[in-house]
């Protein structure tokens, strides 16, 4: 009698709350199967996407290939190493010269080399333009006053200027369409490995700094390209001080118009410097290479970003794999690791929306963290066509948030769209303007 009593009462119970019954019980797993799932693409609704670009859109056929100028129907863009969009109708490209332009070769076996290799692969990328580009001396620790001479080779027959690279077009600028529209060869005898590419968001005037690691030196030009206002750093030494910098790297500035300096590939330090180019301090010790967890203590120090709303200075200390933080005046506040091991990050960026981005060279994606470190968007795969990534070593955006990326590896430079319906969280952010629109 209880046992009869307690399972009418289960009943009525389960009944009163929901529990399904009878042929509900059946209906259940397929309701449940049909369920749709939550969506993690970059644009919710999308059909079979897999986010190749995240997103973006790639344009295709932008910029205009340096093969449609005249006397340059044979060559093409070297080592791609800084871009900048002054607007989304002036477009700074920053290269490293030109390169033959050639076919994609047919696949072959490599039978010297072992059974079944082959070159290329189906879908891979088959030249290394930052290889190939001169001059040589890239990595940490390296020589650039040996450049020409690790680039020229040691196998006979050396590489020869002229005929396996040309030193032109270091500087042109592009209209939205990626047309040519400046041509700034008059300065291309004064670089020799320009690195990054910017304009001030808070220069009323504009000008144009360049970043030139083997020259050691940062200079500072007209908008139109058409004056030298100021160098910083001594041209051709290297050193540690007010005036000489270690093969620098990049540059981001506060609102008062000061600005750091990441210093550099064979520099230890950040360099912070006054609205007029006035040193006024820096920061940062010589780490152990690859291991070093000692605040303060850098190695490769390959990119500085601020958030502006806190003057933090976040810098990329790239082959300890790791972002390190400081307050304004270099007092070292935190830190963050990069939990892929090894990591290979390019650069650091903030922008108006407070988050940082970044690539790295060994995974090909492009990443956006909020400042404490928490990934909020991973996009990018290696590939030969329009779209993927290899070797993203600048970056940029414009005032309708259309990105631009320059290619080291790939010697390529693209521009990709927000796709329509994108998740604006998944957006690289808008750069910041102040000074200028």
């Amino acid at each position: 009698m209880n046992k009869t009593v307690t399972f009418v009462v289960a009943l009525a119970v389960g009944l009163a709350v929901g529990i399904p019954v009878g042929s509900r019980v059946m209906n259940a797993p397929a309701e449940a199967e049909t369920a749709p799932a939550a969506s993690f693409s970059a644009v919710p609704d999308a059909i079979g996407a897999q986010d190749i670009s995240g997103p973006y859109e790639v344009v295709e056929g932008w910029p205009k290939d340096l093969a449609t100028l005249p006397g340059h129907e044979k060559w093409t863009y070297g080592g791609a190493r800084g871009v900048f969009a002054e607007s989304p109708n002036r477009v700074f490209l920053l290269g490293g010269g030109e390169l033959p332009a050639l076919p994609r070769p047919p696949v072959r076996l490599l039978t010297d080399i072992g059974p079944n290799v082959q070159f290329p692969v189906n879908g891979l990328p088959w030249r290394n333009a930052n290889a190939l580009t001169p001059p040589g001396a890239g990595g940490t620790g390296q020589d650039p006053a040996r450049g020409m001479d690790i680039w020229r080779g040691a196998a006979a027959p050396l590489r020869e200027l002229g005929v396996d690279a040309r030193w032109e077009h270091c500087i042109i600028v592009v209209d939205g369409q990626g047309n040519i529209i400046e041509d700034w060869t008059q300065w291309d005898k004064l670089f020799k490995r320009p690195h990054s590419v910017y304009i001030s968001p808070y220069d009323a005037e504009k000008h144009v700094w360049v970043v030139d690691d083997h020259t050691h030196a940062i200079y500072k030009f007209s908008n139109d390209g058409k004056q030298l206002v100021q160098t910083l750093g001594t041209p051709d030494v290297p050193g540690a001080d007010g005036t000489h910098f270690n093969r620098p790297t990049f540059i981001a500035w506060l609102p008062d118009g000061s600005f750091y300096v990441a210093d550099g590939y064979n520099g230890t330090r950040v360099a912070k410097f006054d609205k007029d180019g006035k040193f006024l301090l820096d920061f940062g010790m010589a780490g152990e290479r690859g291991t070093e967890t000692r605040p303060g203590y850098m190695n490769n120090v390959h990119g500085v970003a601020v958030d502006v709303e806190t003057r933090r200075v976040f810098v990329n200390d790239r082959e300890n794999h790791r972002i390190q933080i400081f307050d304004e005046n270099g007092k070292y506040l935190s830190e963050w690791k990069i939990a892929v091991s090894p990591s290979s990050l390019h650069f650091v960026q903030i922008g108006a929306d407070r988050a940082l981005v970044t690539f790295d060279r060994n995974t090909h994606k492009m990443l956006k963290y909020d400042l404490d470190g928490r990934l909020l968007y991973a996009w990018g795969t290696v590939g030969d066509f329009p779209g993927t990534l290899w070797g993203v070593h600048g970056m940029s955006t414009d005032q309708e948030g259309n990105l631009y990326v320059a290619e080291v590896d790939a010697g390529r430079f693209q521009k990709f769209r927000p796709r329509p319906g994108a998740n604006p969280a998944t957006l690289i952010g808008k750069p910041i303007y102040s000074a200028w629109q």
